[in-house]
C-alpha cells in the first residue's frame, strides 16, 4: 500500500521582520499544514560576516517555535555571496541534491515561500527546486509596483500567491499581476499579535519616552543616489533633526542604515546639540540593540515618526496611528534612473499619503497638504505603466485617464516628459515635435542656459 509522500515547506527569510511577517502569516491561517516547516535564514549584507544574522537578532526566539527547523542559506552555499549568486543551469541537479541532504529533506514534496522573487537568495532556492510550487512574501511597499525584471515564465507560472501586509489600504498589490497570481492580505491583527511577541523579549534600548524617531536610509549605497552626492544625502539626515526640532520635539532617537557611514550619526549628533535637542543613536557600535522600527513604536511608543520612503513610515501611520512626515521624496523622484527604478512606487506612495517634515500644517493635521492620497490608486496604475508597459498593456487606459486629468505642477514629478512621450501618453513631446529632442542645436542652448542659470544662482 502506497503512502502520500511527506511535504516539506522552505520559508526564507533576510530581515527579522520578514520572519515576523511569516510567523504572522501561520498563525492566521495563511498556510495549510505541511509535515515539517524548515525556516532558511538568508543574509544579504554586503559584509555578512559583520552583521549579525536575523536568528540571533533579540526576540527572534520568539519566533523559533512556528519551524520545525532552522538553516543557514550563506552556510550552505558558502563560499558564495548569496545576493549575486545562482546556480549554473547544468549545476541544479547537484544543488537539488545537496540541499536535499544538508538540510535532511530526503524525497519529500517541496513548497517554497520566498520573498524579492526577481533576486537572489529567492532566485537561487526556486531555481533549484525546480518543480516546486511557490508562494511570494512582500512585507515592503515594492509589492504595489510591478514586478521589477521580467521573470522566466516557467518561475512566474509556479507562483500561487502573493501575501503582503495592508499598508495603503485598497490598494492592490501589481507585483507579478502579469502572471494571474492572486494577493492575499496577512491580517493586521497578526501582524501586531507577532511584534508584540518581538516588543516583549528581553532587548537593551535607551529609555526615550516619545521621542522623535528619525528612520535613516543609506540612499548611496544601493544606487539610488551617487557615491558622489553622499553629502547631498548627508544633508537629508540633517534636515530631519532640523524639521523635527523646529516642530518642538527635543528628544530624537536616530536608527541608521547598518551600512551607513558613521560621520552621519557623530554630524547628526552635533546638530542636536547646537539646537538645544538630545539625539540617542541606535544600531552598530552602540550599546543598544539592532531591532526593527516597528519593535521600537511598541516601546517607545513615538511622538514622531521621520524618514525617507522606508516601509516603516506606512507601518507606523496605518498600523499604530502614529504621526509622521517625510523628506527627500521630492529629490529621489528627481534623481531615481532609469524610470523603472523598483523603488519608484515605494517614494510615489510615500510622497503622496505622508506630509512632507517642513510643512508644519501638513503635519499636524496628518495629510499631505495637496490631497494626493484621494487618488493613490489611479496614481500607482500611470505610474506602474510608465515603468512596466510591456508587462502591463492593459493598465494604458488607466494611465491616459490620469495623465489627461490628473497632470498638475505636484503631480508632474511622478513622471517624466521623456518617458511619456517614447511612450505615447498624454504630457508627452507631441510627435510632430519630437524632432526638438533630437536637435544638437536645441541641446547645446539647453546646456547654455542651464548653466547661465547655475553661474547666476552661485
Amino acid at each position: 500500500m502506497s503512502t502520500a509522500p511527506r511535504t516539506t515547506r522552505l520559508f526564507t527569510a533576510s530581515t527579522l521582520s520578514g520572519a515576523a511577517m511569516l510567523a504572522a502569516a501561520l498563525d492566521t491561517g495563511c498556510f495549510g499544514p505541511a509535515d515539517r516547516r524548515v525556516l532558511v535564514v538568508c543574509d544579504t549584507a554586503a559584509v555578512p560576516e559583520a552583521a549579525p544574522a536575523l536568528d540571533v537578532m533579540p526576540g527572534f526566539e520568539r519566533l523559533r517555535g512556528r519551524f520545525d527547523d532552522v538553516v543557514s542559506w550563506n552556510e550552505t552555499i558558502a563560499p558564495f555571496h548569496p545576493s549575486g549568486w545562482s546556480p549554473r543551469l547544468d549545476d541544479v541537479p547537484l544543488w537539488e541534491r545537496h540541499l536535499r541532504l544538508a538540510w535532511g529533506l530526503g524525497d519529500d514534496e517541496v513548497e517554497l515561500a520566498v520573498e524579492s522573487i526577481e533576486a537572489g537568495p529567492a532566485m537561487a532556492v526556486t531555481g533549484i527546486f525546480a518543480g516546486a510550487p511557490v508562494d511570494v512574501y512582500a512585507n515592503g511597499l515594492m509589492g504595489y509596483g510591478p514586478t521589477r525584471d521580467r521573470l522566466d515564465p516557467l518561475t512566474g507560472t509556479r507562483v500561487r500567491r502573493l501575501l503582503h501586509l495592508d499598508l495603503v489600504p485598497g490598494l492592490k498589490p501589481l507585483l507579478l499581476t502579469e502572471f494571474g497570481v492572486e494577493s492575499v492580505v496577512v491580517k493586521t491583527e497578526g501582524f501586531l499579535k507577532v511584534i508584540g511577541e518581538l516588543a516583549a523579549a528581553p532587548a537593551v534600548l535607551p529609555s526615550v519616552e516619545a521621542p522623535a524617531l528619525l528612520l535613516g536610509q543609506h540612499l548611496s549605497a544601493p544606487g539610488l543616489l551617487s557615491t558622489s552626492e553622499e553629502e547631498e544625502e548627508e544633508e537629508l539626515h540633517l534636515r530631519m533633526v532640523r524639521g523635527a526640532v523646529a516642530l518642538g520635539h527635543t528628544r530624537l532617537v536616530f536608527t541608521p542604515h547598518p551600512t551607513a557611514p558613521v560621520r552621519w550619526s557623530r554630524v547628526m549628533e552635533a546638530e542636536a546639540e547646537r539646537l538645544g535637542a538630545e539625539l540617542t543613536v541606535l544600531g552598530p557600535g552602540t550599546p543598544w540593540a539592532p531591532v526593527p522600527a516597528e519593535v521600537l513604536y511598541e516601546r517607545m511608543r513615538p511622538a514622531l515618526v521621520v524618514g525617507c520612503f522606508s516601509t516603516a513610515l506606512l507601518t507606523a501611520s496605518a498600523f499604530y496611528g502614529l504621526p509622521v512626515a517625510r523628506v527627500g521624496t521630492e529629490l529621489l523622484l528627481e534623481r531615481l534612473s532609469p524610470y523603472e527604478n523598483g523603488d519608484r512606487i515605494p517614494v510615489t506612495l510615500v510622497d503622496a499619503l505622508l506630509p512632507e517634515l517642513g510643512d508644519r500644517a501638513a503635519v499636524e493635521a496628518q495629510r499631505p497638504a495637496d490631497g494626493a492620497e484621494r487618488e493613490v490608486a489611479a496614481l500607482v496604475a500611470a505610474v506602474g505603466f510608465a515603468m512596466r508597459p510591456r508587462l502591463h498593456p492593459g493598465l494604458r487606459p488607466a494611465a491616459e485617464r490620469y495623465l489627461s486629468t490628473r497632470l498638475t505642477p505636484v503631480t508632474w514629478r511622478y513622471f517624466k516628459r521623456r518617458r511619456l512621450t517614447s511612450l505615447g501618453l498624454p504630457g508627452g513631446v507631441p510627435a510632430r515635435l519630437s524632432f526638438l529632442s533630437r536637435s544638437a542645436a536645441v541641446r547645446r542652448a539647453v546646456r547654455r542656459a542651464r548653466s547661465l542659470r547655475w553661474a547666476a544662482g552661485r
